[in-house]
C-alpha cells in the first residue's frame, strides 16, 4: 500500500512549521540541515519544546570528548519531569477507561499535583537525589504520575515489566539498587488475576507500596510493606531536585548477549530525543490523543510519557488487553489521533477480525515498532481507519527513540522505513565492512540520546569496540540490527545481526532464555534463534538442540517442558514456535554456536515440509 500526502497535510504537519522556520524546500533538505551541526539542530529541539531549566546550559554540546562521548547541555541544571507540565493547566494529561466503561480524565494541573505528592512524599520517607525507586506495574493513569514523581525528587525510576519472573525481577533490582519498588497486588490477564507482588517478596526484593490500594488472595504485607493509601502523604507543593543534564533519571534494562540483560540509564537530556521523534515523525500536535499499548519496563512506556506530554499531548491508557474488541472501542471513545503498535498485536487484530466495524476515523497516523513489518498487515491496519499512514519506527532502549523512521510528510509504503531520524546518521555494510545496500546498520554520533554508559557491562566495548570506521573516517556505533535499502530509497528491516532477538516487542538475549532452558529433558546443547515467518513480519521464537549424546528426546515434550521454564523463570510473553532437533549445533572455531547458518538451515528444512 502507498500513502502519499498531498501538500496541505504537509502544510498543518509539525514538518511543515520546520520547513517553513528553516526554509528548507523539503524534507531531504530539512534532514540534510538537521545533521549538518549538531549544536544548531539540537538547540532548535530543546527551544522548540520548551525545555525548562533551573540554569541554562552553556551550550548544546561539547565535543571535545570525541563523538562518541558527547556531554550535552554543560553547566545546565534541570529536571526532566518539569518539561511535562507546560500545557494548560485544565487541559487532558491522561484520558483512561476499561472495556465497556467510562472515561475517566486527568488534567495536566491533577497529574502535576498527584506527582508533587510522589516527590514529596518520597523525600519525606527519607529519599535523596540519586536514590534507586523501582516500578514494577502495569502501566496506568497512577504509574504515571508516580514515574513523573520520582523523576521530580531527583531519584531514579527502576523501570521492570511486571511480566517478569521473580528470577528476572529479583537480577534486576540488584542491578538498579532499588530501596523501593511500586507494584501492584494482581494483573487481569485473559480474565485470570495474576499475583504480582507476590513475585517482590519471592525475588527479596526492598520494601514495597502496594499501589492498587489492596491485597489478593493469599498475599500478606512483609514488615516495610504499605498500601499506597498509607504511604503516600498529602503534601502537594512543588518539591524539585534540579540536576545536571547527564545525571540518571531512569534506568531502562535491554537484552544481553551475556545472560543478564543490560542496564541502560536514561538521563535529563534522553527524553528530549523521545519528544523530538514524537514531533517529528508521528506528529504530536498540541492537545492530540496518543495510546501506545506498553510498559514502563520498556523504553516505550517513558517514550510515550515524554513525547506525549512535552508536545502537550493526551495519554491514552486502557485498563485491559489490546487483544480484545474493548480496546479498538476505547481507540475510538477517546478519539485517539495517533496509535501506536507492535506487528504481532496487528496480526492477531488481523485474524480474529476484533477491530472491524469500529469508528477510528479520529486517527491521523499509526506507528509501528518492536519487530519487522508484514506489509500485508500493516495494509490491513492502515485500512482499518480508513487509508492512514503508518510511521515504521526502530531505534532501541540505548537510543532514547528512534534511528530510523517514517514521516507524514513523505510517500508512506507498507512496511517501509523511508528516512533515518531527524538528528541522526547510519551507515549499511557488508561483510567486508563497505558501504552496502544490504548488511549490517551502523550509527554515526553524535546523537542526542545515545547512551554513554552501562552500569554492568564496559560501555565503549559494547557499542565501539571492534568496529569499523566510516568511509568518510568516521567513529561508528555498533546497534545490530540488519537492514536494506531498496530500489525506491527506502528501507526494510531483517531482523538482528547479532544474537540478540525480538519477541513480542520484546528484545531478549539468546543467552537469556538458553540459560533458562539449557539443560531442560537431558539436552546436551541448545541454541535460541529468530526466525521470520515465510511472508515476513514478527520473528518467531526456535530452540535448536544438538543431540550428540545417545538420549532419547522427544520433541513435543521437550517444547512443553521449555515453555514451562520460560513461563516461570523468564517471561510467558515469550513463546517457542518450534523445537529444532540437530545432531550437533554448527560453531567456530572458538566455540560460539553460528547462529546465521542455524537459521539457514532451518529455513530451509521447513521449505522441504
Amino acid at each position: 500500500m502507498t500513502w502519499q500526502p498531498d501538500n496541505k497535510s504537509i502544510s498543518r504537519s509539525n514538518i511543515g512549521a520546520a520547513l517553513r522556520e528553516q526554509g528548507c524546500q523539503d524534507y531531504d533538505e530539512l534532514y540534510q540541515w538537521s545533521i549538518a551541526d549538531p549544536e544548531v539542530f539540537w538547540g532548535y529541539v530543546v527551544q522548540r519544546l520548551g525545555v525548562r531549566f533551573a540554569e541554562p546550559p552553556t551550550r548544546i554540546v561539547d565535543l571535545s570528548r570525541g563523538p562518541a562521548d558527547p556531554e550535552w547541555l554543560p553547566g545546565g541544571k534541570m529536571n526532566i519531569a518539569e518539561s511535562c507540565f507546560q500545557a494548560d493547566p485544565n487541559a487532558p494529561a491522561i484520558v483512561h477507561g476499561g472495556a465497556g466503561g467510562s472515561l475517566e480524565t486527568i488534567s495536566y494541573e491533577d497529574l502535576r499535583r498527584i506527582a508533587n505528592r510522589v516527590a514529596c512524599s518520597l523525600r519525606d520517607h527519607g529519599f535523596q537525589r540519586g536514590d534507586s525507586v523501582a516500578v514494577f506495574m502495569p502501566m496506568t493513569a497512577r504509574s504515571v504520575p508516580l514515574y513523573l514523581g520520582i523523576i521530580l525528587a531527583g531519584c531514579v525510576v527502576v523501570s521492570i515489566a511486571d511480566s517478569f519472573s521473580a528470577n528476572e525481577l529479583q537480577t534486576r533490582l540488584r542491578i538498579g539498587d532499588a530501596r523501593l519498588v511500586f507494584t501492584v497486588a494482581t494483573v487481569d490477564r485473559g480474565g485470570k488475576k495474576i499475583p504480582v507482588f507476590n513475585r517482590v517478596g519471592a525475588a527479596g526484593g526492598p520494601p514495597a507500596v502496594v499501589v492498587d490500594d489492596r491485597l489478593g488472595d493469599g498475599q500478606s504485607l512483609r514488615d516495610g510493606d504499605l498500601l499506597w493509601s498509607d504511604w503516600l502523604g498529602e503534601d502537594e507543593s512543588e518539591f524539585v531536585e534540579h540536576v545536571a543534564a547527564d545525571a540518571p533519571a531512569n534506568i531502562l534494562f535491554s537484552s544481553g548477549t551475556t545472560g543478564e540483560p543490560k542496564a541502560i540509564p536514561w538521563d535529563h537530556s534522553t527524553p528530549i530525543k523521545a519528544a523530538a521523534d514524537g514531533y517529528f515523525h508521528h506528529d504530536i500536535q498540541l492537545g492530540n490523543v496518543v495510546a501506545w499499548p506498553t510498559n514502563l519496563g520498556w523504553m516505550m512506556g517513558p517514550w510515550l510519557v515524554f513525547a506525549t506530554l512535552m508536545n502537550r499531548g493526551t495519554i491514552a491508557l486502557y485498563e485491559g488487553s489490546p487483544l480484545e474488541r474493548g480496546f479498538g472501542q476505547f481507540i475510538q471513545s477517546a478519539g485517539v489521533q495517533m496509535l501506536g503498535v507492535v506487528p504481532s498485536l496487528v496480526r492477531h487484530w488481523r485474524q480474529s477480525a476484533c477491530m472491524e466495524q469500529l469508528d477510528w476515523t479520529a486517527i491521523r497516523a499509526f506507528s509501528s515498532t518492536g519487530e519487522c513489518s508484514n506489509a500485508d498487515d500493516m495494509q490491513y491496519l492502515s485500512q482499518l481507519a480508513g487509508g492512514r499512514p503508518i510511521i515504521e519506527y526502530c531505534g532501541g532502549t540505548e537510543i532514547g527513540g528512534g534511528y530510523i523512521t517514517s514521516t507524514v510528510a513523505q510517500r508512506n509504503e507498507s512496511g517501509q522505513f523511508s528516512t533515518p531520524a531527524m538528528g541522526s546518521r547510519m551507515i549499511i555494510l557488508d561483510d567486508d565492512g563497505q558501504p552496502s545496500d544490504s548488511g549490517e546498520l551502523f550509527l554515526i554520533p553524535p546523537a542526542m540520546g545515545l547512551s554513554r554508559r552501562l552500569l554492568n557491562r564496559d560501555h565503549r566495548e559494547v557499542y565501539y569496540d571492534g568496529t569499523p570506521a566510516g568511509p568518510g573516517g568516521e567513529v561508528l556505533r555498533r546497534h545490530g540490527d540488519e537492514f536494506e535499502r531498496l530500489p525506491n530509497g527506502y528501507y526494510r528491516a531483517q531482523g538482528r545481526a547479532d544474537d540478540t532477538m525480538n519477541l513480542g516487542g520484546i528484545k531478549v538475549g539468546a543467552a537469556e532464555i538458553e540459560r533458562v532452558v539449557g539443560g531442560l529433558g537431558g539436552t546436551d546443547e541448545v541454541a535460541a534463534i529468530a526466525v521470520a515467518p515465510s511472508g515476513g513480519g514478527p520473528s518467531q521464537l526456535v530452540i535448536c538442540v544438538g543431540t550428540t549424546s545417545d538420549k532419547a528426546v522427544d520433541p513435543q515434550q521437550l517444547q512443553v517442558e521449555m515453555q514451562r521454564a520460560i513461563k516461570t523463570r523468564l517471561n510467558p510473553l515469550f513463546k517457542i514456535h518450534d523445537i529444532y532437533m540437530q545432531e550437533q549445533l554448527p560453531r567456530t572455531a572458538s566455540n560460539k554456536v553460528i547462529r546465521r547458518e542455524l537459521r539457514k538451515t532451518y529455513e530451509a528444512s521447513i521449505e522441504k515440509l
